[in-house]
């Protein structure tokens, strides 16, 4: 394994920056291969750092060709440079003005991080560390600075020149073809939120009127030719402005908000001041082009770097440690906008099982971390499902713990005196206490201890008292670094039902809740273990726990398949009406997991084909909600459950044969299904017309999993007739899980009606790479040989290689190991194009300790052959030493 990574940075090491930079002035000319960065640095020594110490700046790649302070060139004894950094070592002991001259090559930086190109356009990502690729500054996320920013390019090379801020002035050079821009952006901000776009671009444009009467000016730009296909983000956008208005009370502080769409991006986006960056498949959609799923998918991103405007930008991080302050938080904002804007209970349910299948097998691994993680090598190494997924479940439980005014009084706090700070979590709880008056330093321990809790539960009813008793305990996993736990704070949402589905009400004996938990129906279990006494019962009563998900922990009671049914029939939490569905399911799984083994059949339970049946009569009163509860727990999901010593292949075999089992048990209402659904109506992406697509495709799956042959004629049709890109993949989905020349011509005319756009071919490239036959390995190789294929663009890799790697369990954990050696070799490979792609592809070995033995140990050959290879950047060597450690 390689030894020379670089010292780990510790939270408890942190000191403030000895200088600080009042304001930056930066001209950039850009040219393809040799852009020009003057930047003009007002500096001064912190009064709460170190006096008389050297300044120094971070720089990565960087030319040096001209340093001046205070107006005279800086002489050579003065001071150090080097690509990576710049050194003054005796600064002035009052403000000074440091003036650097930069240049670099934004056609050769591959790893897209500072200032590169994509396609015809110029365009920077500085979070975390990119700016220090642009020009030498202090790169760290507690030195705030005004910008005030000139651009200059060719006008044919890039028409359109945008920075962060407002537009200050803009013209033409006298006697030239080169143009210019000027933009301030009063707010101070750090590095890692500068952002600058120049290229030939197309755009729409809209207006936004706050609160306040301000008018804003709104636009979007694209691709040329792609503009008709911006229009939902837009009003998603002005949608996400006023709702957080309304919820948080935050208005929106400039005259111009920007969205700029490239094809080449590390991450989904970034909220840069006023001038949000984005991968455009986030921005992009037509019925014909973007399902359901990317419309749903478009509205949320574009929301969460809006609401980044004032958790992250106005307020931002103290140092990356704080990386979940922002991150967690917008998520938790972004959730419940979504929830707003379409079903609530729909949204929760699919925010879990994210969190499940990311977060909860991250917190099982070797790569499991704190949500504040106390250390890192790689920052970049730290943007994961536990950072933003259980860093928004934290917040969540905070409000269920404290109360929706409170926690609204708290956030209100918070904005108030944190305004134009860089902070940190503590400063954060802080507020809640004092708008909830009450002590948070055991909740703190959520930030402060990796691992996903488990909730175990013993039931007993007395049946001559009418009783019954809970017995509560908390345990939690051994992570690295942290073989003790201390109990959480878990709040547990909870209520009791009849056997006829009847509410019925708490009456705790002996005090035992206290009056705001038995009002709330809520159960606070802060210490290890918890009983509890309910009476006035006539029957057993059908036990619903953690309702709403109220607590990210996992929960091991006790529950039969007539109680799961009740559940399932009459709960009145949704949440907790489709978890039943999931239990139920997981149930026969496992026995039939079990039971492949050992060498015998497929077990099944016709009880489960009853309790579904009763959802499929009611699914048109919510038909989201139903196909959600049609869907059966994946096959990640079910690894999870077994924990230990899986085996993918046995899992896919059980998942596919009670697939089978229900959809030919409930083939006639399904097919009855699906043909009252056809929707002939114009397609509209609301929540209501996605809902009906969702049950009906859902049904037309499980239809064919249990009638093959007639179910792939349906498809056919489908596929055939489609309007929409919903339904169009979705059949083409049907139609990929049979082998035959039906696929394959399927396959080939999706692509011939698709070539052209990236997106739509990101899905084809997407879909055959989850195919779990023997065969996909050698195809993905094929592909990979594709004209449509580029290892250099990461939404082609993520939708090729990272498809395979995270959704196909079966084929990328095969029996003899092709499929880690595979990934492995294609990490080595991406790493020395673009790092932090390669680092992202190789965390899907999260899990590979749970395997059984003989596939743990190609998975160990596999991280050994990365983690060797000589010359590995330090955003790779840092997953694959974590991950073998």
């Amino acid at each position: 394994m390689r030894t020379d990574l670089a010292q780990p940075v510790r939270l408890a090491d942190y000191r403030v920056p000895d200088y600080l930079i009042d304001t930056v002035d930066l001209d950039v000319s850009l040219a393809r291969t040799a852009t020009r960065v003057v930047s003009r640095l007002a500096i001064r020594p912190n009064p709460l750092g170190r006096p008389g110490v050297p300044l120094v700046l971070d720089g990565e790649d960087l030319v040096a060709k001209r340093l001046v302070l205070d107006g005279k060139k800086l002489a050579a004894s003065a001071h150090r440079v080097t690509p990576d950094g710049f050194t003054l070592l005796k600064p002035p002991e009052t403000p000074f003005v440091l003036e650097i001259e930069t240049e670099i090559d934004p056609t050769a930086n591959l790893r897209l991080m500072g200032l590169y190109r994509s396609g015809s356009a110029y365009c920077t990502q500085c979070e975390a560390e990119g700016f220090r690729r642009i020009t030498y500054f202090l790169d760290r996320p507690d030195v705030l600075s005004v910008y005030t920013v000139r651009i200059e390019a060719d006008r044919a090379d890039a028409a359109i020149l945008l920075s962060n801020g407002n537009p200050r002035k803009a013209g033409t050079i006298a006697g030239t073809d080169r143009h210019f821009a000027v933009w301030h952006d009063p707010h101070p901000k750090p590095s890692y939120l500068f952002a600058l776009v120049g290229g030939n671009l197309g755009s729409i444009h809209d207006t936004f009127t706050t609160e306040s009467g301000r008018a804003v000016a709104l636009g979007i730009y694209v691709e040329p030719g792609k503009e008709d296909r911006a229009h939902y983000a837009m009003d998603a956008l002005k949608r996400s402005m006023r709702w957080d208005e309304t919820a948080f009370g935050r208005e929106y502080d400039l005259d111009v908000f920007n969205i700029v769409a490239v094809s080449d991006f590390n991450m989904g986006a970034m909220e840069n001041k006023g001038l949000n960056v984005f991968n455009d498949k986030y921005v992009l959609a037509s019925p014909e082009t973007a399902t359901d799923g990317d419309y749903a998918g478009i509205e949320t991103v574009i929301a969460h770097e809006y609401f980044h405007n004032w958790t992250g930008n106005r307020v931002t991080c103290r140092d990356w440690f704080q990386l979940c302050l922002k991150e967690g938080l917008t998520v938790f904002r972004d959730h419940e906008f979504s929830a707003d804007m379409r079903s609530r209970a729909v949204r929760r349910i699919a925010d879990v099982r994210t969190l499940r299948a990311q977060q909860f097998a991250e917190d099982a691994g070797p790569l499991a971390h704190n949500v504040r993680p106390d250390t890192y090598r790689e920052i970049n190494n730290f943007y994961t499902a536990t950072i933003y997924e259980k860093g928004a479940e934290v917040i969540r439980m905070l409000k269920v713990l404290i109360g929706d005014d409170a926690f609204r009084r708290g956030m209100d706090l918070y904005f108030e005196r944190c305004d134009g700070t860089a902070t940190t979590i503590e400063v954060f709880l802080s507020m809640f206490e004092e708008a909830a008056g009450r002590d948070l330093a055991q909740f703190a321990r959520w930030y402060h201890q990796a691992g996903t809790p488990k909730l175990h539960v013993i039931l007993d009813f007395d049946d001559a008292k009418g009783e019954l008793l809970i017995e509560l305990e908390q345990t939690c996993p051994v992570t690295p670094g942290q073989n003790h736990k201390e109990p959480f704070v878990v709040p547990i949402a909870f209520g009791l039902l009849g056997s006829d589905g009847s509410a019925l009400p708490l009456q705790p004996v002996d005090g035992c809740l206290s009056e705001d938990e038995a009002a709330r129906g809520l159960i606070i279990l802060d210490e290890r273990r918890r009983a509890l006494r309910f009476g006035g019962l006539t029957e057993r009563p059908v036990t619903s726990f953690l309702r709403g998900f109220s607590a990210p922990v996992r929960l091991d009671a006790e529950a039969d398949d007539e109680q799961l049914a009740v559940q399932m029939a009459f709960d009145p939490d949704s949440f907790n009406r489709w978890q039943a569905s999931q239990t139920f399911a997981v149930g026969l799984l496992l026995v039939s997991i079990a039971g492949i083994r050992s060498g015998r059949a497929p077990y099944y339970d016709a009880a489960y084909d009853q309790a579904m049946q009763k959802v499929l009569d009611d699914a048109e009163q919510d038909p989201a909600f139903a196909a959600l509860v049609l869907s059966l727990p994946g096959e990640a999901d079910m690894a999870r459950e077994v924990g230990h010593d899986v085996d993918p292949g046995a899992i896919h075999v059980a998942r596919e044969a009670l697939k089978a089992k229900l959809g030919e048990a409930l083939g006639d209402s399904l097919l009855s299904l699906y043909h009252k659904l056809e929707d002939k109506t114009p397609y509209s992406p609301d929540a209501a017309a996605a809902g009906r697509r969702s049950l009906r495709n859902a049904a037309l799956d499980l239809y064919a999993a249990g009638n093959r042959l007639k179910g792939n004629v349906l498809a056919q049709a489908q596929f055939a007739a489609a309007a929409n890109m919903t339904d169009k993949l979705a059949a083409l989905s049907v139609l990929a899980q049979t082998p035959g020349t039906a696929r394959d011509k399927a396959l080939k005319a999706f692509y011939e009606s698709y070539k052209q756009d990236a997106l739509v071919i990101d899905k084809w490239f997407a879909l055959q790479a989850m195919q779990p036959d023997a065969g996909t390995l050698d195809h993905i190789r094929a592909l990979m040989e594709h004209p449509a294929f580029s290892i250099k663009n990461p939404n082609r890799v993520r939708s090729l290689i990272g498809a395979f790697a995270a959704g196909n369990p079966t084929q990328f954990n095969a029996a003899d190991g092709s499929g880690f050696a595979f990934v492995a070799q294609t990490v080595i490979e991406l790493d020395r194009i673009n790092a932090q792609v390669a680092a992202r592809l190789l965390a899907a070995f999260k899990s590979w300790r749970s395997l059984e033995p003989a596939r743990r140990d190609l998975a160990l050959q596999a991280l050994q052959s990365v983690a060797n290879t000589p010359g590995l950047s330090a955003d790779t060597a840092d997953i694959a030493s974590r991950s073998l450690a």
